[in-house]
């Protein structure tokens, strides 16, 4: 069994920034994809970024891009999010999953979740 916890979100001005880690179980973490998720109230679930297992490849949705850094400690079996220049839209739950073998950016590739992490950015 695969167990993810999300740490790190809260509260922060606009022009902010946010370290968000997700600790995983289990001893395959490192043979994974992972990948970050947001859900703002009312929206769906969207896509933020991914890593593949060896974290030399990373994707990242347009709207975080060149703002987000994914990365990955597979000797911790921890994977992070790092936020700057966080703004009020950036504001939802944000979710950690595990992945396939290679990048995927769609909710349904995605097996195990984490409890998600609250982040929230004030104007």
């Amino acid at each position: 069994q695969v167990q993810l916890v999300e740490s790190g979100g809260g509260l922060v001005q606009a022009g902010g920034s946010l370290r968000l880690s997700c600790a995983a179980s289990g001893r395959t973490f490192s043979s994974y994809a992972m990948g970050w998720f947001r859900q703002a109230p009312g929206k769906e679930r969207e896509f933020v970024a991914a890593i593949s297992w060896s974290g030399g490849s990373t994707y990242y949705a347009d709207s975080v891009k060149g703002r987000f850094t994914i990365s990955r400690d597979n000797a911790k079996n921890t994977m992070y999010l790092q936020m700057i220049n966080l703004n009020p839209e950036d504001t939802a739950v944000y979710y950690c999953a595990r992945g396939k073998t290679i990048i995927r950016v769609g909710v349904a590739e995605y097996d195990y979740w984490g409890q998600g992490t609250q982040v929230t950015v004030s104007s």
